[in-house]
């Protein structure tokens, strides 16, 4: 499915909270050191493992602010817990995330780590 990651990236720049997030020189290395395919993989990594389950104990809490180019693009693009991603994209929380909608999340950080790197 192709997705409008720029509408969607548009609208969250107007959030004062989601636009202050930016990467800073060292993930911006991190990133040209790694290469975009393995963040890829490290973000399919940390959806599935921390968001894709049906009932998440640390909703809210469960992404660290700082660490990973991946964790600070979750929090610019509201996909960092369920009920951002309840709130912004209307995924609903209380049910295991689909393949889908993991495929989305991904797809939607890595729009957002390009348009920091270039």
């Amino acid at each position: 499915m192709q997705y409008n990651y720029n509408y969607i990236l548009n609208k969250l720049s107007h959030s004062k909270f989601r636009s202050k997030f930016t990467l800073n020189e060292k993930d911006k290395q991190y990133i040209k050191e790694k290469g975009l395919p393995t963040i890829e993989n490290h973000a399919r990594d940390f959806v599935k493992k921390r968001l894709s389950a049906k009932v998440i104990l640390n909703d809210g809490k469960q992404t660290p602010m700082k660490g990973h180019p991946v964790f600070i693009a979750e929090h610019a693009t509201a996909t960092c817990c369920r009920s951002c991603l309840f709130k912004w994209h209307k995924i609903e929380k209380n049910k295991e995330l689909t393949n889908s909608e993991q495929n989305y999340i991904v797809g939607l950080i890595m729009a957002w780590i390009k348009k920091q790197i270039v």
